[in-house]
């Protein structure tokens, strides 16, 4: 599925950047009501086959909204990155170095759906400013860093629905690297601490 949401994810950026619309080309709509077909299937075998369906449920909204809201689909890619941290784990990498690998894809990941949904929102709003890929891809960096500088913003409902969302998961990743750093320093000074009392104990 990781590759269908891959294979979603290039069509849906064909669509919104060349401002296609069905009258125009069919294929790209047809890709993307195939794609929906199978999230929609995976979903409904998963809760299915699952021995514990309420639990299931409850514990993988995410997956419904997956299904529900096409602009997360491309969220599946994260499970390349799980595959990646299987051969980490092999290689004995450590658990924090795994924890950047995830909030790195997940920015970018998250940048690149942003910039695509905003611009889809937006392009064809009268007296927009967001109206190229670039334009939303700048927007949708300093709105996931929280610097907003102003210059270009949504105008349209979904736009401003769409920064929400990327404001507090910009947050969300921006206290994770926090909190990741805080305990490598912490993990470094309690080393640094020990090192020095072995060798106190040495001279003693």
């Amino acid at each position: 599925m990781a590759f269908v949401a891959l294979a979603f994810l290039g069509v849906y950026s064909y669509v919104v950047i060349g401002d296609l619309r069905q009258t125009q080309i069919e294929w790209p709509f047809r890709v993307m009501n195939a794609v929906w077909v199978l999230f929609a299937v995976d979903y409904v075998v998963s809760l299915i086959l699952v021995p514990y369906t309420k639990k299931w449920f409850f514990t993988h909204l995410h997956e419904l909204a997956i299904v529900l809201l096409p602009a997360l689909r491309p969220l599946r890619l994260l499970r390349l990155v799980t595959a990646l941290g299987v051969l980490q784990r092999s290689a004995g990498t450590a658990l924090r170095g795994k924890v950047i690998l995830y909030v790195a894809f997940t920015s970018l990941l998250l940048m690149i759906m942003a910039s695509l949904a905003v611009l889809d929102a937006e392009q064809n709003a009268p007296g927009a400013n967001i109206v190229s890929f670039g334009d939303a891809l700048w927007w949708s960096a300093v709105t996931v860093t929280s610097v907003g500088y102003g210059d270009f913003y949504p105008i349209t409902g979904l736009g401003r629905g769409i920064a929400v969302i990327l404001m507090a998961c910009g947050l969300v990743l921006l206290g994770t690297v926090t909190a990741t750093l805080a305990s490598w320093l912490v993990e470094r000074l309690e080393q640094k601490v020990g090192a020095t009392r072995d060798d106190a104990s040495d001279s003693g």
